[in-house]
């Protein structure tokens, strides 16, 4: 069979360039090839890259986040049209399966794709058709997680190929975030599988792309003594209270971390308390930020704003905050409630969503009421935010006193952020592949 899998365009943020839909291929995507390549023909098409083509694939598999899902069922359309069957999923899937209108796909893959897709091969060899929803099966464990065909992706249209996924999943369930869904499980790859993959990007330098590397310590500690010996640099994303265990953070500086992505989410304890981030404590973040900056290691701050005790103020003392406490790198949000988390729910069930166009559903637009400003002063204070972090000023102040750092850190600040046009400008030229190399090299001075 020929099967076609598409990722819809990625709809860019007020402040983001083609380096964000750039940054990395669809990894969901290139396991699923792997399932299937030995018996079928299999092309993978990420439409933030090149235009669909639109020819006459046996099925068709769309990745589907919540702002994507109106161009998904854009794409659906005009391929069922032409006799191919249709396949959704993806987190959004998964997440809010119950909320997709039926007539818009032949059927959705629900979980993994690794319990799923086996079936719908099967199905439409055997039968020409496909049942409504695939659900992963019940026995679906860690070790029938596959590896993404790495082999196969074309490295000159991204920025990075180096990422590789240690684990699904968290084992938190804060209200807003899609993992609060009850069929998202936290799952833990065998650590050979990991090491595989590591080895198949050709890389000295990982991304791990896990929702949260330090789901499980006593497992993170092993996986830290297996990549020690690679001498690898990597960064991750992971839970604050990372920080409430020193000799991990120090297990984690020799084995080659170098950064990690926080999500800090608010300063203020009453917003972190409102939606169940039980993990956070604000009382500890500023210890926590210096354990974190004694070993050597930046950090990357996400923050929500629009949680029900954020105000105006809010903006400027989170602001001042990063600053202080110099913050290399900063993602801000505006909190977005996911259909099929608690936050959604809640919301919807109060009356203070206002509007059901879901491609707005991507942090950078108000799509509901917030209890203490206005919806301008929400989207205004969040773009303000990065007005700000990323001055010249404040990229300054928050200069890190480790002198190891300070390539890195001026490369995400000036190269991606604040002259992030330009740098798009130059990738256009050379190649995102070559310009991405390039501040690898730079950020390891």
């Amino acid at each position: 069979m020929y099967i076609k899998l598409i990722e819809p365009k990625l709809m860019k943020r007020p402040m983001d360039t083609d380096l964000k839909i750039r940054m990395s291929p669809p990894l969901g995507l290139y396991t699923i090839a792997t399932l299937l390549r030995d018996h079928h023909k299999v092309e993978v098409q990420n439409e933030s890259i090149e235009p669909i083509t639109y020819d006459r694939p046996d099925i068709v598999g769309i990745t589907v986040t919540v702002n994507s899902l109106p161009r998904a069922i854009e794409i659906a359309c005009r391929f069922r049209a032409q006799g191919s069957l249709v396949v959704a999923g993806g987190i959004h899937i998964t997440t809010a399966h119950q909320l997709i209108p039926t007539d818009c796909f032949d059927a959705l893959s629900i979980g993994p794709a690794e319990g799923s897709w086996p079936r719908i091969i099967e199905d439409a060899q055997l039968l020409g058709r496909l049942q409504p929803v695939y659900h992963c099966s019940a026995d679906f464990k860690a070790a029938d997680i596959v590896a993404p065909s790495y082999d196969i992706i074309k490295e000159k249209d991204y920025l990075f190929c180096n990422i590789v996924h240690t684990s699904r999943g968290c084992p938190f369930k804060c209200d807003f975030c899609y993992n609060s869904g009850p069929l998202h499980a936290y799952m833990r790859r065998p650590i050979a599988d990991v090491l595989a993959d590591i080895k198949a990007t050709h890389s000295r330098h990982i991304m791990f792309i896990d929702d949260n590397f330090v789901g499980n310590i006593p497992w993170t500690r092993q996986l830290l003594q297996a990549i020690k010996p690679l001498n690898i640099k990597w960064n991750a994303a992971c839970s604050i209270n990372v920080a409430q265990h020193p000799d991990l953070l120090d297990q984690m500086t020799d084995a080659g971390c170098r950064s990690l992505f926080i999500g800090f989410e608010s300063i203020n304890p009453s917003s972190i308390n409102s939606v169940h981030k039980v993990q956070n404590s604000t009382a500890d973040y500023e210890h926590a930020i210096a354990e974190l900056h004694s070993r050597g290691i930046m950090i990357n701050g996400s923050f929500v704003f629009g949680l029900d005790s954020d105000t105006p103020e809010t903006f400027g003392s989170t602001i001042d905050w990063i600053v202080k406490n110099k913050i290399e790198t900063v993602t801000s949000h505006i909190l977005t409630p996911y259909p099929g988390t608690v936050t959604y729910n809640e919301m919807a069930h109060s009356g203070r969503l206002t509007t059901t166009d879901l491609s707005l559903y991507d942090t950078a637009h108000v799509v509901f009421k917030p209890k203490n400003m206005t919806a301008e002063q929400l989207y205004n204070g969040y773009l303000n935010v990065y007005r700000e972090v990323y001055s010249w000023k404040n990229i300054l102040r928050r200069m890190p006193d480790d002198h190891s750092q300070r390539f890195a850190y001026l490369t995400f600040n000036l190269l991606y952020r604040k002259y992030g046009a330009l740098s798009d400008a130059v990738c256009r030229l050379v190649g995102y592949q070559r310009f991405g190399r390039f501040a690898e090299l730079i950020s390891r001075y």
